[in-house]
């Protein structure tokens, strides 16, 4: 109210000023001689009148000044605080100032928050263009090569069809390529509209490590339980049949015919219960999760020393084995006796799958560098190849396409990979054969 009472005493002086102003100028009209006086009331009317005016139109120019300050952002002036109006557009300048400087560090907040987040966060404006709008997409789609969504090709065709997709939201789980590793993730899409500009924002999380994981501690705690049960119940069996087996053998003097079928059919049953705790006993180790004790070596004395163990066992025998490594001094960051045993299985197998069908049989070990530091083996053979649709099953506990397989070699193959954080897969082939990559 201060305020008002100085406005209103400020104009009540100056309209008096001016109400004088004015008698003065006419009593010096009216008086004859006086043409100095004259122009002296001229200029003091003159004077009271623009000491009016101005006081009467600040508020006006305040209001100006404050609608040009919003126009263009500018929040840094002030207004005084001598009548009501100037200490409102000054508190409204001041909030105004505040409220920005909070917004922007609520921006500020935000654009870290969304730079750190673990997904690849990607935006598409109405032209089609994309943008990588943090770290995580930086780094998964480094291979970028142009900022449209068809330069995306070499990430997978189904990873284009959705950025490229009608304004839909949608979440779906779908394969994508990155650094040569076909992985499955997670993307989702959403529209937005922004200052009137519609956009669509992308999320794009790689889970297939995730989802591997969970997939093998599911199979392992099923193995775990299966093999605890199967021996509490074949362990007696085993016993048993063992015992009867020796018991017979005294009794059987070879004259009762009887009794040498007895003793064949209690053999022959204490045999199979003991191959069946053997096999049990193999998939204990599967159900075990393999200790990773990784460090850097050189890929090719470790390779030549692969293929010295190879051409020296039972499969490796008479079977061609050959070696590339690019480049020749490749290292290898990798537990490598775990890594051996994964290599050395596929070699053995992939010599008994060329051998039984060809006279010239042979299997090949390649090691190359991926962009992006990771390294890629590859186990090739000329046999007779994997039915495309095994390509998944082959890699199942208790999953074997050989006659004598127990199913826990790939499946142990594929564990330890897991647990390296890497990949393994029957890779497509155009020729003969069958050949599985492995990434770590």
């Amino acid at each position: 109210m201060g305020s008002d009472r100085g406005f209103a005493f400020g104009l009540g002086w100056r309209v008096a000023l001016l109400v004088g102003a004015v008698v003065l100028f006419g009593e010096a009209c009216a008086t004859p001689d006086l043409a100095a006086a004259r122009i002296v009331a001229a200029l003091l009317l003159l004077g009271a009148v623009y000491v009016l005016w101005r006081h009467v139109s600040r508020t006006n120019r305040d209001l100006a000044r404050f609608v040009e300050g919003l126009r263009y952002g500018d929040f840094n002036q002030g207004f005084g605080g001598h009548y009501r109006v100037g200490v409102a557009l000054e508190q409204a300048t001041r909030r105004l100032r505040d409220e920005r400087a909070r917004f922007a560090d609520e921006a500020r907040i935000q654009t870290a928050l969304a730079d750190e987040a673990p997904a690849a966060l990607l935006t598409i404006d109405r032209e089609g263009r994309v943008t990588l709008a943090n770290k995580a997409s930086r780094k998964l789609f480094s291979r970028l090569a142009g900022t449209r969504v068809e330069d995306f090709a070499g990430y997978g065709a189904e990873l284009v069809a959705l950025l490229g997709a009608t304004r839909t939201a949608t979440r779906r789980l779908i394969p994508i390529r990155v650094d040569g590793i076909v992985q499955r993730a997670m993307v989702s899409r959403t529209e937005v509209v922004r200052i009137a500009e519609p956009m669509t924002i992308v999320t794009v999380q790689p889970i297939q490590h995730e989802l591997s994981a969970v997939e093998l501690a599911a199979q392992a705690d099923l193995v775990r339980v299966l093999t605890h049960e199967i021996m509490n119940s074949m362990t007696p069996v085993v016993s048993l049949a063992e015992s009867a087996a020796g018991i017979v053998a005294r009794i059987d003097k070879g004259g009762d015919p009887d009794i040498a079928d007895a003793r064949a059919a209690i053999e022959t049953l204490a045999r199979r219960a003991a191959g069946i705790m053997h096999f049990v006993e193999t998939y204990r180790a599967f159900s075990r999760a393999p200790v990773v004790d990784a460090r850097r070596f050189a890929a090719g004395p470790w390779a030549r020393e692969l293929g010295q163990l190879f051409s020296a066992s039972e499969q490796g025998g008479g079977v061609a084995f050959d070696l590339a490594i690019a480049p020749d001094e490749l290292i290898i960051d990798a537990d490598p006796d775990l890594l051996a045993q994964v290599i050395l299985n596929l070699l053995k197998n992939g010599a008994e799958a060329a051998a039984a069908i060809r006279p010239d049989p042979r299997v090949s070990l390649g090691i190359g560098l991926l962009p992006g530091s990771r390294t890629r083996i590859a186990v090739s053979d000329n046999g007779p190849g994997i039915a495309p649709d095994l390509a998944d099953e082959i890699f199942l506990p208790f999953f074997t396409t050989k006659a004598n397989g127990t199913g826990v070699g790939l499946s142990l193959a594929r564990r330890i990979m897991v647990a390296h954080g890497g990949s393994i897969a029957l890779a497509a082939r155009d020729g003969e054969g069958a050949c599985f990559e492995l990434i770590v």
